[in-house]
Parts: C-alpha cells; structure tokens; sequence
C-alpha cells in the first residue's frame, strides 16, 4: 500500500469540535466550538463557505451528518432543539425541524436492499410530476428564505428530495431520545426503551437491526455506565417497499407544506408599510380636528359638493399632497398585484399539489393489507385533507378581498385626485374631470364602508381605521380579522348555515370568515403533523431490544477525550449479514481496540466474535516482535472501508517529543483464526470490562501502512474509504492535517506531476514513501499560503 500522502496542514482559529467527509466529494465539515459550520476543499484545506452561529437557529453544534448523496448536510444544534439541513453547495438553511431533546449523534445512511417491487418503483416515473405542473419559482426580490426555491433552472424542492432510494437520518439524544427521519424530512419512528444518552448509533442497510450505544447515569455519586443495544426493527425490514413509498409521499408533503410558508413569507414582504399610511393619517386626523363631524361625513361632503372643510384640505394639502397621493396609489396597486400573483401562481398551485398527494397517501391508506400494519390512518389523513381545502378556501377569500380593494381604491384615488388639483387650483385633464353617477356611487360605498370610526381599533391597533383590508389576512396573529368579509348577502352562505345537514357535511371544507391566512395555514400544518405522526408511533413501538451488552464504567471526570465506540459500522456486502462495532475502554491505562464482529440476524449466537487488538512495536525491529506487550496504545480510529481502521496511536511509554502515528489497521490481519475469535463466552450479566482479562487479544504488527505524524500530538481523525482521504487533528483543536491515503495511477501523471511541482507537501522525514503518490487529482492552488501559515505556527505546533 502506498504511504499517505500529505495535502494540506493548517492552523484554525476555533477550536474545531466535528469533523465529516463529505460521501461523495473532497469536502470536508467542521464545527467549531463558537457555533459556526464550516466546508473545507481537500486541497489544501481551502474553505469554501463557512455558516455563522444564529439566534434564531441556535449556536451550541453538537453532531453533524451528510446525506448518503453528498448534496446536503445535517448538524443538530442543542440549545435551541433544532435540526438544520443545509445545502453543500452555499451555506442556506433548506429545511429545519425542532426536537424534543438535544441531538448527541446523528446518523445518515442509505438502504441499499434490492428488491423487484423497490427496482420497480426506483425506475418508474414520479406520477406528480405528470399530473401536476411544475411549481414556479419563489421570485428572487424577495428575502433570502424565499431564495431557496427561486433558483433557475433548478428546482431547489428536488434537492430537497433527493434520490427516490430510501435514506433514513437517525438521530440520537439524551434521556433515550432515538428518532429516525425518512429523507432526513419526515419522521417515520420514535423509537422508545432505550435508556441514557445515545454516544453513537448505526442502521443495518437493510433496516433490519439499529445499534446504539448509550451512557446511563445510574446515580450522581457513581460513574456512568456504557452499554451497547442492538434493536430489532425488522417491521421496517419487512415493509420495506411500503415504508419506502409512504416516506416519499411524507416528504413531498413536508417539502410542499415548506415552499407554502415561504409563498406567504414572500406574500408579506410583497405588503408594504406604506399602504398603512392612509389610516394612521385619517387617525392623527380624527385625533386633532376640533369639529364633530366624522370623517366619512366630510369626505361624502366633499363627494357631493365639491366644497372640503378647513381641516379636511389642509389634511389633503399638506399631509397627504398631491404628489404622496399619487405615490400611494401606485404602491398599492403594485404590492396588491404582486400578493394576487402568489396567491395564485405560488400558493394555489402548492396547496393542491398538496391535496394531491394526500388524496394518494388515504388511498395507501385504504389499502390496510399493505400499510395499517405501518400505522397509516385514513380518517386522519382525512382531516389533513379538509384543513387544506380550508386553506385553499381562505386563499380565494383573499384574492376577493385584493380584487374588490383595488377596485375601489383606484376608483376612490381618481376622485380624490381631481378634488385635490382643483383644490390647488390646478388645471385637471378632461378625461380625469369626467365622473359618471355610477363612479360617484361606487365611491360612496367605498366611503360608507372603510371610513366608518371605530374607537376599539384604537386599544388593539393603535388606530380609528381599517381601509386597508389586506394586511391583516398575512399578519401571524390569533386574533380574529379586524374587518372580516361580509357574508350576510352570500346566499350560499345563507343556506349552509340554515342547513343542518351539509353544515356538518364531510364533503364540504369548512369556512373560517373571521380567521386570517396565517392562522387558517398554522392549523392546517398542525393537523397535516398529527395525521403523519402515528406511522411514527406506531413503527417506534414495534422495535424491540434484541441485545444488550453492558460494556464498561466511564469516567466521571469530563475529560475532553473521546470514547471510540462512538462509531458502529454496518457491513455493507449484500451477501452478508455481519457487521461490526468498534470501541475501546479510554478509562484503562492502556488502550486496546475492541472490535465486536455480529450478525445483523438477530436469531443467530450473540457470541460470534469479540476480540481484543495491541500494537506491537514497529518502528524499532530490533524489538522482539513476538513479545505480547502491547507498545502503543488507540487515541482515536474509525473505520477506513469495509476491511480496514485508521487509528491514531501513541506510544504507552510516552514521553516529550515522542511522535503519534497514523495507520491503516486490516481486518485480515485480525480475525485469521476462527476458532480463537469464539473462545470468548460473554456473560451477559456480568459487564464487559470484568472479563476483559478473558477477551483474546491479537497483537498486530504494521509493515508500510503508517505514518509518523511529526510535530503534532494528534488526537483525533476523520476518514472516508470512499474518497481515500483522512483528516487529522491535534488535542488543542486547531492544528489539521490532511491526507490523501491510498493515491494511485489513473493515467494522468503529467497532469499530476504539473501539480506536484507547484504544490509543496509538508511533511517530514517520511516524504521519500510519497513518491508513487500519482493521482492527485485534487489538487490546486494556494499552496504558498499553507506554507506561510506552516512557518508562522511552526513554534504553536503542539508536540
């Protein structure tokens, strides 16, 4: 195996907490200590976004995740609850959800089962994507929430989405808390009877088994106790097309329930402050005149006589001007228009796609053979059904009310127009002067309804008037509509109220007159949550406890020292049902990995392979090498691929200035004797660092598969078999190394060697083994400031 291959070295000003490789791509996340998310290039470790810690999002990162895909990245925040899906192409915010504990792991991982019914399903054409258009784009003039569905050419809620082959994103907390989300979107189990905080956990690419491992805090005065549970969740197993099916449907709905929030978020910045002019300006108006008479009295004056009051044209001259006037009226008419088209392009189109694939989801529903088993309940989906016809009803509402306010307003401005340029002696255009009796009426009407004083205003919104009729549909208050649509000549209206029968009539969407858009939309979301949560329930309540193993005692000082069991592996061969768990016992003074080898089928022996692993010493061979004592000790590992772990060791005799290693640990070089691995005979009720004297242990030697890590008392690594790099970082937090781990000929070695030239490796006395380091593809510039920075830390560098 090649050596590794050094690629970039940097110092960080935050002290770095996560580290994640992107699956698919040489992007690496890190989250620091203040909050903030960053992405770095493998090539020297360039950073490309960083996302600052938000109030409103939360600033305490606490786990990080990608999607199998390599497009989105999960990181859960624990002092607000939330769990933030961000897009690893900008740092936007695409989805967040809250939860009911603060997230301590989190794991995302892609099914990869194949079966007729699921290839089937994977290759046939999204039916939504021919029955429904296309939902337009959020226009790009408005916040940047709006934006992320407002890209061209590329539809943002498919990215949401992703592939249709299932993924899962488990997320584990304290006190129990274990949920799994389908697509990272909608939550399809809350997985119940596991006790203490979750430290690490791992799904079985086939669904059937979950594996956690917890911390319990027996009693304040004693040390945790560290203990591994393999869950039995074959339910999903089973159902795994139906489950598949039912969680794209959830997402659709999750994303579509999304891209309606943030219509009516665009809606509200499309309504201006300024349309509130006119009601505190005929407010501050009542507040001075000294005459009695109202104001719909001296505008219909006005109206019919031509003649104003005093006061009434010194309002009109002064304080609204000819000029504000015309301003006004414009403003109106473009904030109305913008609001009519999302009403009608945005938020009709998102609320019946959404009818759509609930009707979709009842009929699955219906069919009880297949998904009552899942806990899919028709009569809720139902109710979700009715909310959004509900919804939809209020949204025409407010396209009646937009429509009968332009109208009047535009009719209602053109007179005061005249009646302010003739007041100003102006000369008035002919075609303005002409107003017929009809004009005259509408404008008296409008007058008689909007101008009518009412002093209750006064206390709720700090104003007499309510012309404007708009505003108060988008604001995100429970209060009832301070001017709610007129029913009493509704003659449809009418005969449903007096009708028993179809008042209650399922078949009908129930009408809130008096209830705004924002409330209509918050209960809607609220029944369309209760509907879709039961699958969770009841999914959670069928997995069952197939294994626990106590595993040691922790430390009860809080020391900054990770614990490797963190990071249970699932073997991924289709044709094999195996897979492992890697951990080690920090509290002891020598630390051996433990690597646990299992069958995800629960039926079989629980005692299928444990053992014990030393480092022998190989960097001086002139040391016995069939001694057993153990020469290094783990500080932190991971596994590599299927059949290897990187670890990071330290020398047991450590001393200042004595080196930390890299190195690539085989399997093969583990489990070589099948008998040895069963000697072992687990006690279950007994925990496992009391027969740790009892567990075989296999001293491994290393040839040419590590590295001295120079200069650096590294402590922790992150790797990706998939990609062939790995990152290490120092105990202070803040020194990175990065490494290419397996570099081979790909056929472009001139490219390569180009590259090679202008790109100093820092390294050390080992840079002679990166000589057949060839594909290096990638590689780029900036490489001096690497080395600048190197030469300027060079005396910070821990050792």
């Amino acid at each position: 195996m090649p050596a590794f291959r050094q690629v970039g070295e940097k110092q960080l000003p935050q002290e770095i907490i996560f580290m994640a490789w992107s699956p698919k791509r040489d992007l690496i996340a890190l989250a620091n200590k203040v909050g903030e998310v960053l992405l770095h290039r493998l090539a020297n470790f360039q950073r490309v976004w960083s996302l600052p810690p938000n109030e409103n999002t939360g600033k305490e990162v606490t786990a990080l995740a990608w999607r199998p895909d390599g497009k989105i990245l999960a990181f859960g925040l624990a002092d607000t609850k939330r769990v933030i899906l961000c897009d690893a192409e900008k740092p936007e915010s695409l989805h967040s959800f809250s939860v009911d504990a603060p997230i301590t792991y989190m794991h995302w991982m892609e099914v990869t089962e194949e079966s007729s019914v699921l290839t089937s399903f994977y290759n046939a054409e999204d039916e939504s994507n021919l029955l429904l258009p296309k939902l337009p784009a959020l226009p790009k003039n408005y916040s940047t929430t709006a934006k992320i569905f407002s890209e061209e050419k590329s539809d943002e809620i498919m990215k949401l989405l992703g592939d249709v082959r299932l993924n899962a994103l488990v997320l584990g907390g304290s006190s129990g808390f274990i949920e799994v989300y389908a697509y990272g979107m909608y939550k399809i189990a809350t997985v119940t009877g596991v006790a203490g905080s979750c430290l690490g956990l791992c799904f079985s690419s086939d669904l059937k088994s979950l594996s956690v491992i917890t911390e319990v805090q027996v009693s304040p005065d004693s040390a945790p106790e560290i203990t591994y549970f393999q869950l039995d969740t074959s339910l999903l197993s089973v159902y795994l097309p139906e489950v598949t099916r039912m969680a794209r449907k959830f997402t659709h709905i999750s994303t579509l329930l999304q891209y309606i929030k943030l219509s009516l978020t665009c809606m509200c910045e499309a309504w201006e402050e300024i349309l509130m002019q006119m009601d505190s300006r005929l407010t501050k108006f009542v507040q001075e005149k000294n005459t009695t008479t109202s104001v719909q009295d001296e505008f219909m004056q006005l109206l019919l006589w031509g003649k104003a009051s005093l006061e009434l044209q010194a309002l009109l001259m002064n304080q609204l001007t000819v000029k504000g006037l015309k301003k006004l009226g414009q403003s109106i008419e473009s904030s109305y228009s913008s609001i009519q088209k999302l009403v009608i392009s945005h938020l009709q189109s998102g609320s019946e796609a959404l009818l759509y694939h609930l009707s979709e989801l009842k009929g699955m529903a219906s069919w009880k053979q297949k998904y009552e088993s899942l806990g899919l309940d028709a009569a809720g989906i139902e109710d979700a059904i009715t909310a959004v016809g509900s919804f939809i009803l209020k949204a025409n509402e407010l396209l009646q009310v937009i429509d009968s306010s332009m109208k009047n307003f535009k009719a209602f401005f053109r007179w005061l127009y005249v009646a302010m340029l003739r007041m100003s002696e102006d000369h008035v255009l002919p075609e303005l002067n002409k107003m017929t009796q009809k004009d005259i009426t509408f404008v008296a009407d409008f007058l008689t309804e909007h101008f009518n004083e009412a002093p209750e205003l006064y206390n709720r919104k700090g104003k007499y008037f309510n012309v404007e009729r708009v505003g108060q549909y988008l604001k995100d208050e429970d209060d009832d509509l301070v001017s709610p649509p007129n029913t009493e000549g509704n003659q449809w209206f009418n005969f449903l109220q007096n009708s028993t029968h179809l008042k209650e009539s399922p078949l009908l969407f129930p009408y809130y007159p008096p209830k705004s858009l924002h409330f209509v939309k918050r209960r809607m979301e609220g029944i369309i949550d209760q509907c879709l949560q039961k699958p969770a329930d009841v999914i959670g309540k069928s997995v069952h406890q197939a294994v626990c193993m106590p595993l040691y005692k922790g430390s009860k000082s809080e020391d900054s020292t990770p614990r490797l069991f963190k990071l249970p592996f699932m073997w991924n061969d289709k044709s094999s049902n195996l897979h492992y768990v890697l951990f080690t016992m920090l509290e002891s003074s020598l630390s051996k990995i433990y690597i646990l080898r299992r069958h995800t089928d629960v039926s079989r022996s629980a005692n299928n392979g444990l053992l014990a692993v030393d480092f022998g010493n190989f960097l001086n061979n002139s040391i016995n090498e069939s001694s057993d004592t153990s020469f290094y000790s783990c500080v932190d590992a991971h596994f590599y691929d299927d059949e290897t772990i990187t670890v990071v060791l330290k020398e047991n005799a450590e001393q200042e200035g004595k080196e930390r290693i890299l190195a690539q640990l085989p399997l093969s070089s583990v489990y070589v004797d099948e008998d040895q691995e069963r000697e072992f005979s687990l006690n279950s009720s007994k925990r496992l660092d009391e027969q740790s004297d009892d567990i075989p242990t296999r001293t491994v030697f290393l040839e040419s598969q590590w590295r001295v890590l120079e200069n650096m008392k590294a402590q922790y690594v992150a790797v990706n078999g998939i990609r062939k790099v790995s990152c290490v970082l120092s105990s202070n937090l803040r020194h990175v190394r990065v490494f290419e781990m397996d570099v081979e000929d790909d056929g472009e070695a001139e490219e390569e060697e180009e590259e090679e030239e202008t790109t100093p490796i820092v390294g050390g006395e080992h840079d002679e083994l990166n000589l057949s380091a060839v594909n290096h593809n990638s590689m780029c510039g900036g490489s001096a400031e690497v080395a600048d920075e190197t030469e300027e830390h060079e005396s910070s560098l821990d050792s």
